[in-house]
């Protein structure tokens, strides 16, 4: 039988002792199995990596996109696949992937599934003077969009109840009170093309939906590749129109301020003074430097490569 490490959150808003049962009895059906209850973000990552090493074929993440955000860092570039069982509020990546929405049914679907290589956005930061290489599996959020995850995290229990309005309220709020009329402090080279600067927001597959069942199309389409967009400011009427864009899919135009890059291969940002950034809804720090660019096939995610194809376009 193939190996299966199960690594399990039970901070996850989602997470019940009974449904971890249920779970590990239906994976047990079809794997050799074994389960750890990771001790925070590098402890997960410590165990995903170890277990890729010792020949585990797939390391299972149940929880958020936080849990699968370190799962995916530690089995990147490995023989190893990450497969998903979402137990967190908006399981953005697991949306995206076309998986199953409850825990069991995808725990099910894991034994049927394909193992198929997947692109991701890899982040090459410097912080505090030293850098460091981290992936991300759906976004990349550079200044506002890092503070308004901040936010968000600080009253769990709202992101538990409320979900995606939550995070629209987080976004709204950190525009009012922090961001807003902010001068740009972002230098951005993409391709050679350079723009400065408030926030950039780099989007790995299509849709970006971290508002739960809405998404946020930076592109009318699917891209071959990373999609970013740069705010030049983030007044309260141009981020209302970027985001209303956003959910109606109509294409974001340098006109508002708000340059699209498409398939690029490297998008540079020097801060002053550094700035928050964040990974699939993970803060990661205060940046000087940041280089983003694609890392095709990095990833063996345990999927249906046509439901994905749908997620993406639809």
């Amino acid at each position: 039988m193939r190996r299966l490490l199960l690594l399990a959150n039970p901070s996850a808003s989602g997470f019940t002792g009974a449904l971890y049962r249920t779970v590990v009895e239906t994976l047990s059906a079809s794997f050799s199995l074994d389960t750890e209850w990771p001790n925070g973000p590098d402890d997960t990552l410590r165990l995903a990596a170890s277990a890729a090493e010792n020949g585990y074929e797939i390391v299972a993440a149940m929880g958020g996109d936080g849990v699968v955000h370190h799962v995916a860092n530690g089995v990147a570039g490995t023989a190893a696949a990450l497969a998903i069982i979402p137990a967190g509020t908006t399981n953005v990546t697991a949306r995206i992937f076309g998986l199953p929405h409850r825990p069991k049914r995808a725990a099910a679907a894991i034994a049927d599934l394909d193992l198929v290589p997947t692109r991701l956005a890899r982040i090459e930061s410097t912080v505090s003077g030293r850098t460091s290489v981290e992936f991300a599996t759906f976004a990349v959020g550079v200044g506002f969009d890092a503070d308004v995850v901040t936010r968000a995290e600080t009253r769990p229990h709202s992101k538990v109840w409320f979900g995606g309005l939550h995070y629209a309220e987080s976004a709204i709020m950190t525009l009012l009170t922090d961001w807003r009329g902010r001068p740009p402090n972002l230098r951005v080279a993409v391709d050679g093309r350079r723009v400065d600067g408030v926030a950039a927001l780099v989007q790995v597959h299509h849709p970006y939906t971290y508002f739960g069942p809405v998404p946020l199309h930076i592109t009318r389409e699917a891209v071959d590749g990373l999609a970013g967009v740069v705010a030049t400011d983030l007044e309260v009427h141009r981020a209302a129109e970027i985001f209303a864009r956003a959910i109606l899919r109509r294409p974001l135009v340098d006109r508002l301020g708000i340059p699209l890059f498409t398939c690029f291969d490297r998008m540079t940002i020097e801060a002053d003074p550094a700035t928050p950034f964040q990974a699939d809804g993970e803060h990661l720090g205060l940046a000087t430097r940041l280089e983003i660019s694609p890392a095709p096939d990095a990833l063996l995610v345990v999927r249906d490569p046509v439901a994905c194809c749908a997620a993406e376009s639809g």
